[in-house]
């Protein structure tokens, strides 16, 4: 079993900077593709960005966010990070973890989440 907790969310005003994290715990991570997803409210769960754990930091990410955000990792803290540049109201959700075996951008293909964590966007 994973478990998996974000951090890192808050009110941030727009063009303002946010790193989230998302930390495991409960059986080793290094097998597994770590995605982020985000939730505004009265929307549908948006793929926002994903990377492989191991094997060269594959990622990829949701037209929407390229050249603002980026995800990585820290094998040593078994620890994803996003970190989210030039934010904007629209980015407003919240941002929930996921780890599973596929690197892909279809929540259904992740077996772990994390509660998720809420970002606030102000104009």
């Amino acid at each position: 079993q994973v478990q998996l907790v974000e951090s890192g969310g808050g009110l941030v005003q727009a063009g303002g900077s946010l790193r989230l994290s998302c930390t495991a715990s409960g059986r080793t991570f290094s097998s597994y593709a770590v995605g982020w997803f985000r939730q505004a409210p009265g929307k549908e769960r948006e793929f926002v960005a994903t990377i492989t754990w191991g094997g060269g930091d594959k990622t990829r990410y949701t037209d929407s966010v390229k050249g603002r955000f980026t995800i990585s990792r820290d094998n040593a803290k078994n620890t994803v990070y996003l970190q989210m540049n030039s934010l904007k109201p629209e980015d407003t959700a919240v941002y929930s973890c996921a780890g599973g075996r596929i690197h892909s951008s279809w929540h259904g293909d992740y077996d772990y989440w994390g509660q998720g964590t809420r970002v606030t966007v102000s104009s």
